[in-house]
């Protein structure tokens, strides 16, 4: 019999060494960061990368926000780049990790990302090429929709009549708004800019620009002569991140289910005391709701949002819920299955001590799971754009955010900006809160 205690000490604590999650961690990282503190949230972020290899990826997402509000848009890209590429080849999941995580929890995955961030990714390598040479945006622009399209077309999530969980999956608008204003900046390619914004007037069609825009490009009219534009992209709000919460009606269907089978089976199944664990994506209620722009002192609009990724990470988390609860309630009758099985093996029945301490363990092992919290967690809740037309040369261009009230929240934040005859210029600045976090940057500093 002591060895029967023995193993379910050994059991507890083989399984249960993952009590804390990634959100655990994140909260002073995104406390650091929304708060201004870029210098203290990326030596949090560099602090956990050495400490937990699997969130490590996610953390460098992370740190490439921080770099990116700090105004070094290359270092961001070349990080961003690094984990586009690890998230393709993770893709394909290891098939003794998916058996482990059945017995363990899906902290034990490697992490492929989620799809809303696969998508990010490639926006927010757009965003930060357009504030080094741009050299590369086109085609990080174009990577937007085509990598929306294969997730749908390729996703194997399905309900239980078979319908593709990610069909309804909205398209996030950023990457056809980008390749329009870079194919408009051509002056000759006139076309593809119109049915690139009509991409955007379908997927976003309270993006109220959108009109002038589409009359702009079927006239192809990029500017007036003597003139250039400057696109002002402000990352505004605080963004979403994953929670662990407990499923109950998942666990109230598990517990009835196990006192059935414990009624009418031979073996007792260990109770299910411990709640089923979910990840569910909380989105922070933010009072920021826009930045108003001013050009050399004159107002010169605010910016309306082109992508909502609060809204696309908490659709696409609801979408997949089946999934994920799924996954939960199998995990614990995996567990639930060795216990019974452990039980015939040595032969006991409902009534020896030696089914209880059996039980001990099952109830323990059920106990240490934890939900995958892993997320890019320094995403902002909203990408907000606003374009405008200036003559050629240096202008101060002020950011002030703006609350739902239509008041100013906090100070104007000004940079220099150089701007060109019939060319674009691109400024960009992070409001998670009334703060600027970082600086503003642009890819046309005034001389």
């Amino acid at each position: 019999m002591p060895r029967l205690f023995a193993l379910a000490l050994t059991t507890t604590l083989l399984f249960g060494s993952g009590c804390t999650t990634h959100a655990d961690r994140l909260q002073d990282i995104r406390s650091a960061y929304n708060t201004g503190n870029v210098s203290a949230a990326k030596t949090k972020i560099d602090t956990a990368i050495t400490k937990n290899s699997r969130e490590s990826d996610v953390l460098k997402l992370d740190r490439a926000m921080v770099l990116l509000s700090e105004g070094n848009p290359r270092e961001a890209e070349t990080t961003l780049r690094e984990i586009r590429d690890r998230f393709e080849a993770k893709e394909g999941k290891d098939l003794a990790e998916g058996v482990f995580s059945m017995l363990t929890d899906d902290q034990q995955l490697a992490y492929a990302g989620e799809d809303y961030e696969k998508v990010m990714i490639r926006v927010m390598l757009a965003l930060s090429n357009l504030l080094g040479d741009g050299s590369d945006a086109t085609a990080y622009a174009l990577q937007v929709n085509q990598k929306q399209q294969q997730i749908i077309e390729k996703s194997k999530s399905t309900d239980n009549e078979g319908k593709n969980l990610k069909a309804n999956y909205k398209f996030v608008p950023s990457g056809a708004y980008l390749h329009a204003a870079l194919r408009e900046e051509t002056h000759t390619n006139y076309d593809d800019v119109t049915r690139s914004l009509e991409q955007v007037a379908k997927w976003q069609p309270d993006f109220t620009p959108i009109k002038q825009d589409l009359d702009r490009a079927k006239n192809g009219h990029h500017s007036q002569r003597g003139n250039g534009v400057v696109y002002v992209f402000t990352l505004v709000g605080r963004g979403p991140y994953k929670e662990e919460r407990s499923e109950i009606a998942s666990t109230v269907a598990l517990l009835i289910a196990d006192r059935i089978l414990t009624a009418t089976g031979k073996q007792s199944l260990p109770p299910t005391i411990a709640p089923i664990k979910i990840p569910r994506v909380v989105r922070p209620i933010n009072q920021i709701a826009s930045v108003t722009v001013s050009a050399d002192g004159k107002a010169a609009g605010r910016t309306e949002t082109i992508t909502d990724i609060g809204q696309m990470a908490t659709e696409q988390c609801e979408a997949l819920m089946p999934e994920t609860l799924a996954r939960a309630v199998v995990r614990r009758v995996v567990k639930k299955g060795v216990i019974y099985g452990a039980k015939e093996l040595v032969g006991s029945d409902q009534t020896q001590i030696s089914s209880l301490a059996l039980n001990v363990v099952g109830v323990a092992w059920e106990a240490t799971e934890s939900a995958d919290t892993r997320c890019w967690g320094l995403l902002p809740d909203k990408i907000q754009v606003l374009r405008l037309e200036l003559p050629a040369g240096e202008h101060n261009i002020a950011l002030q955010p703006q609350g739902k009230n239509g008041t100013a929240m906090g100070p104007a934040e000004t940079i220099r900006v150089q701007v060109r005859d019939g060319r674009n210029t691109y400024v960009m600045g992070n409001f998670p809160d009334a703060k600027l976090v970082g600086r503003l940057s642009t890819n046309g500093t005034g001389k």
